[in-house]
Order: structure tokens, then C-alpha cells, then sequence
């Protein structure tokens, strides 16, 4: 099996000046711990020493290099896309992506033709740029439910599968979008499928992961949770894709009259969860309502002491300025009779859009001791897991250990076993942003927010969306600080099981969170109508570490 070349900067072979600012960056940040060249390569597919879960005692994580990418990306296999696997692989690698996912909605012409012909351009994009990690996904109709993301390790069976699996358990494809508890347990069938098909090893892994859950207020509680229960849905998106549907510029120019952040501009509906307020339908600094709400749906499932991840990405299908539009079909055809859309053409003229290019934007970091599909896959079920918008930093790396231990701690996604009474302190070294971001502006780190709740254990109310126990414990202003930093937060004795997770933000735009400022004082806000430049609100979270006292 071929070798995968590792990304430019952990390739000790290109020179450190053939490099960008970041580039530079990241290469150092990974230097001290021998991962740079051969060492970090694994094989393309395959089995693979890949990062465990569940890190436990006073044990310390090993370092770990964080992987760029985007699992939710659409080209013109997609009915409502328009790139070429070419024009997306070649924008991922210009902005930094290690690893991206296409993941085609579900049509009956993708199932039928699509997915086979895809594959063609999967395997010619992979040879085209070596240097990243390209998956072949689905974005799946979850029956009575929302999309998700079905991220499959490449091998001799993942298109049979994606085939199958489109056609019997898709929610459009079978009618069973309308939310009722038959459509509501054909979901979990699907998933326990994806786990036996993996169980058999018919493939090597493939995993789930929850999209825009809030947009139409469809996903609920105990939906999210009895999908995170079969295995296979490890985790959703924090923030949304469709970040570029707000920028003011491109606001103006479209003349648009309700432009929002992830174009979560919806209100609820028949098949939606009664017990979301209406405000839930809107994004905070650009993250989803059960993300951005400390104590809200998001905490109310790391409560029970079970890791649910959080991701970011473009859901590209249409970039803001960009000028290419659909190619047109030829006479007597459509998607589903080819399984695809011709190429598109360049107009010349801003078509309309509302996205950002992969890695452009939004960004999925992923914790890895070497680079490799496998690898990949594991560190997302591991929840070694941060993400951010705009380039707000190089790098953080977030480690839990008991005060005075030598051990550089447990990191993200990972679990601390301590005795009762045991003094714990939060190490967050944090490596600013070195070059301007893609809009041109360097990044600066205002603030680093440490959120801590209690573990009390499975809830019996499977429709709850709140952690009454979980709030903002510290807030770090880091303005004046910028290079590579640490900063030590005392979390003081621990006296019952716990998680902590990490925020930051650019400090432009923030107020009292959802839930109150005693629980959160300076959190992510809504923006109005038009007027939520994404470059100018910024935000950074990481995955939770648990406690688990003894």
C-alpha cells in the first residue's frame, strides 16, 4: 500500500522559506516532539496506531499534531452545488486544509449514478494533491431529522456502501422525512446498520456527525441522544457552514433584507421540537444555539459524562463572490437521469452564494500522532477536537492535570481520574496568530473563557436542554499577550465528577449569555438582520476534558 505524503510544513524536506507564516508556525509547534518527515506518515488506509479515547489517571497525553479540515463539503454531484472536485480540492489546499470531506446530499441520481462516477473524481483529486487527506462522504436526510455528515475510511467497499445505505435509510429518499416515532427509530436503524458494517469490517471505520441541528429546530434532545447512544453519531456541528451569508459587503451588494450568520433564518415549524424558544433558531458569534448557550443543550449532554463533539466547516456549495455559475444540462437530461451537473462556467459577474471556500473561514482541528485517514476518524471519536472562524489563532493545546504532577495532563476529549479532594489546574498554551487571515486582518485573541459543569449522570428527561450546574468559572484577558503563552487556571479541589471546555473570542462583539450573565457575562450574541461580519466575530472552542473523581 502506497505511503501518504505528509503536509508541506511536516515535511522536513521543504525548505522552512518555501513555507507560509503559519506554516512556519506549525512545523514549529510539532518540531519538539519528533513528529515531523516519515515519522508522522502513516499508510493511506489501513490499520494504524491511531489515538485512543479515554484517557485515564495521572498519566499524561502524548503530544499531538492538529490536523486542518472540513468534513462537510458539497461539488456538482450535489443538486444544489456547482464546483468541480478540482476547483474545491485546489481552494482547501490554498487555505491550509489537511483533510476534506465531499459529502454529496442524497438524490436518487447520486445513489443510482452519482456516487460510483464521484469516486472517479475522488481518486484523481487524491492523486492531484497528495498532501491532503480527501474522504468520500454522504451528507445524509436523517429520517424525521436534520442532514448529517456519514464519514466513510476509503476502501474497496465505502461507495457500495454509501449506495446502500443512501437508498434504504435516507429520510427524503424513502419518505420518511416527517418527524413521527416510526421515521424517529428508521434513524437509529441506521445508524446500528453503519455500526454492523464496521463491526464486520466490511469497512474500516465510518462515523456521524450531526448537521446545522438548530436551523430548523428539527433535531431534538432525545433524537441527538439516542443517536450519540448507538456509537456511530459521535458528535455535530458547533457552528454551521453558510458563514459568508451575512457579510456586510456582500449584503449590500445582493441587497438581501435577511441575511444571517449559517443561514439560520428560519422560524418553527409542524416536525420542529416544541421546546425550543425562538430564539434557538438564530446563531451566536456564528455558532449553533446548543453550542453558544453555556448550560444550554450542549452541556446538558456532556453533563451525563458522555463526549458529544463539536466541529465547524464551510458546507460549501455557492462562495460568496465568486463568479462561476451552473453549467447547464444538456437537452433532455437533469441530476437525477446523469447523477451529476455539467461543469460550471465562469460568468464574470458575482453569482449569488452564501459561502465560504473550505479552510477559508472555518476550521476543524484535529489531535493526531500520524497522518492518515484512520487517523483522522479516531481523533474526531476521541474528541481531540478544537475549532475556530477567521484564523483567531495558530494553536491551542488544552491539558488537565492535578496541581504540582509533572505530567503535562490529559488533553481534549480525554478523562482525568483523580482522588476526591485533589487540587486540579487547567494549562492552556496558546499560539497566536502570525500572518493576516484570509480577509486580511491578523487575528487577535481578547479573551480565554474556561466553562466548567458537573457530571451528575444519564438524565430520565431525555428531552432536556439544560445544565443548571455549568457557567463560566474564569475569564483571561490575553490582549497584551502574543507569541506562544501558557496560561494556568487553578480549578481548586475537585469534589465530584466534572468536565471543563475552553473558549475564546476576538472580544468585538459579546454580552450576557442566553441563559444569563451569572452564568455567562461575555458570551456570544445574536447579530441583527445584515449585520454580522463574520471576520469581525470571531470565536474559538475546544472539546471537553472530564473529571472523574474517585
Amino acid at each position: 500500500m502506497s505511503m501518504q505524503q505528509v503536509p508541506e510544513w511536516a515535511d522536513p524536506e521543504v525548505p522552512e522559506e518555501a513555507l507560509d507564516a503559519q506554516g512556519v508556525s506549525r512545523r514549529n509547534l510539532i518540531r519538539g516532539a519528533g513528529l515531523l518527515g516519515a515519522g508522522f506518515a502513516a499508510t493511506a488506509v489501513g490499520a494504524s496506531e491511531a489515538v485512543a479515547a479515554g484517557s485515564t489517571s495521572y498519566s499524561s497525553d502524548p503530544e499531538l499534531v492538529y490536523l486542518v479540515g472540513d468534513h462537510h463539503v458539497h461539488s456538482r454531484y450535489s443538486h444544489d452545488a456547482k464546483y468541480d472536485f478540482s476547483q474545491l480540492a485546489q481552494r482547501g489546499a490554498q487555505f491550509g486544509l489537511d483533510w476534506m470531506a465531499f459529502t454529496e446530499h442524497s438524490n436518487f441520481g447520486h445513489a443510482d449514478k452519482g456516487a460510483a462516477a464521484e469516486n472517479v473524481e475522488v481518486l484523481k483529486a487524491r492523486a492531484e494533491n497528495p498532501r491532503m487527506l480527501i474522504f468520500q462522504g454522504l451528507e445524509w436526510y436523517i429520517p424525521a431529522a436534520e442532514h448529517g455528515t456519514v464519514l466513510v475510511a476509503p476502501g474497496a467497499n465505502n461507495v457500495a456502501l454509501l449506495q446502500q445505505f443512501e437508498r434504504e435509510y435516507d429520510g427524503k429518499l424513502t419518505g420518511r422525512a416527517d418527524s413521527s416515532p416510526a421515521n424517529e427509530q428508521h434513524a437509529i436503524k441506521a445508524l446500528q446498520w453503519l455500526a454492523a458494517q464496521k463491526q464486520s469490517g466490511y469497512v474500516d471505520d465510518v462515523l456521524v456527525l450531526a448537521n446545522h441541528p438548530l436551523r430548523l429546530g428539527i433535531d431534538a434532545p432525545y433524537e441527538l441522544r439516542g443517536w450519540r447512544d448507538t456509537g456511530v453519531c459521535i458528535g455535530m456541528e458547533g457552528a454551521p457552514g453558510s458563514q459568508g451569508d451575512a457579510d456586510p459587503a456582500w449584503v449590500a451588494y445582493r441587497g438581501s433584507t435577511n441575511a444571517q450568520r449559517g443561514e439560520y433564518v428560519n422560524a418553527p415549524s409542524a416536525n420542529s421540537f416544541p421546546g425550543y424558544p425562538a430564539d434557538a433558531y438564530r446563531t451566536y458569534g456564528g455558532f449553533d444555539w446548543a453550542t453558544a448557550t453555556v448550560g444550554g443543550l450542549w452541556d446538558s449532554m456532556l453533563a451525563e459524562g458522555k463526549l458529544f463533539s463539536i466541529t465547524s466547516n464551510s458546507d460549501n456549495h455557492r462562495t460568496i463572490w465568486d463568479t462561476w455559475k451552473d453549467g447547464e444540462f444538456p437537452p433532455g437530461e437533469n441530476f437525477d437521469s446523469l447523477g451529476w451537473k455539467p461543469s460550471p462556467t465562469d460568468s464574470g459577474v458575482p453569482q449569488p452564494g452564501s459561502d465560504f471556500w473550505p479552510g477559508q473561514f472555518s476550521r476543524t482541528h484535529v489531535g493526531v500522532t500520524r497522518y492518515g485517514y484512520l487517523e483522522v476518524m479516531a481523533a474526531l471519536r476521541a474528541g481531540r477536537v478544537w475549532v475556530d472562524h477567521g484564523q483567531l489563532v495558530d494553536g491551542i493545546d488544552v491539558r488537565l492535570a492535578p496541581v504540582g504532577s509533572s505530567q503535562r495532563g490529559v488533553t481534549l476529549g480525554g478523562r482525568l481520574r483523580v482522588h476526591r479532594g485533589q487540587r486540579l489546574e487547567l494549562r492552556v498554551t496558546v499560539t497566536s496568530a502570525t500572518r493576516p487571515n484570509f480577509h486580511g486582518l491578523l487575528p487577535r485573541l481578547a479573551h480565554v473563557d474556561v466553562i466548567r459543569g458537573a457530571v451528575t449522570g444519564p438524565t430520565s428527561v431525555k428531552d432536556s436542554w439544560k445544565a443548571p450546574d455549568t457557567r463560566v468559572i474564569e475569564q483571561v484577558d490575553v490582549r497584551r499577550r502574543t507569541g506562544t503563552y501558557e496560561v494556568r487556571i487553578p480549578l481548586g479541589k475537585a469534589e465530584r465528577s466534572q468536565y471543563v471546555r475552553v473558549r475564546g473570542s476576538d472580544g468585538r462583539r459579546n454580552g450576557p449569555g442566553y441563559l444569563g450573565s451569572h452564568i455567562d457575562p461575555a458570551g456570544p450574541i445574536q447579530h441583527p438582520t445584515n449585520d454580522g461580519d463574520p471576520w469581525l466575530d470571531t470565536w474559538l472552542y475546544t472539546n471537553p476534558i472530564f473529571v472523574d473523581v474517585v
